[in-house]
């Protein structure tokens, strides 16, 4: 049971609750973790447009962002006894949310590990919903950690 969790993380607050939420759950279920970070489109069109670099610099710049998250988290999970590997993609055809269930069925996980803001209306409109598009796709079990109220 819940013996291949997989957890999205992309350096938020909020993923950083889901993170310590599959950490607890491996360490009850003696699982594993794989974390996975992916660039894709939007968080490269959002760093162009926040620095305003060559497309090779920002490119450069993501992926070195993704290995540093990665690493802290791989870190942090490995502190307690955790095995865990890490995934860094860049995948500028798909979005976070194909790239994530992808990554689940190749892996063969049996639980996805959400991190979510739980925004609704116009909000989740404007700003999309990796989580849902996970949620609504994925052939194995997610578990969504919500942010606290109040939190962005």
């Amino acid at each position: 049971m819940y013996e291949r969790i997989l957890v999205p993380i992309d350096g938020s607050p909020t993923s950083e609750l889901g993170l310590k939420e599959a950490m607890r759950l491996a360490m009850l279920t003696h699982g594993r973790l794989r974390l996975i970070h992916v660039i894709d489109e939007l968080s490269f069109a959002l760093a162009a447009d926040s620095y305003g670099n060559y497309a090779g610099e920002l490119l450069d710049l993501l992926q070195k962002n993704g290995a540093d998250l990665l690493a802290k988290a791989q870190t942090t999970a490995r502190a307690q006894g955790l095995q865990t590997d890490t995934v860094l993609y860049e995948n500028l055809a798909k979005t976070v949310a194909q790239r994530v269930v992808d990554e689940a069925v190749s892996w063969q996980a049996d639980l996805i590990v959400v991190g979510t803001h739980g925004r609704r209306g116009v909000r989740r409109m404007v700003l999309g919903s990796s989580a849902e598009g996970i949620l609504r796709t994925s052939p194995v079990p997610v578990l969504l950690v919500r942010a606290p109220e109040g939190a962005s």
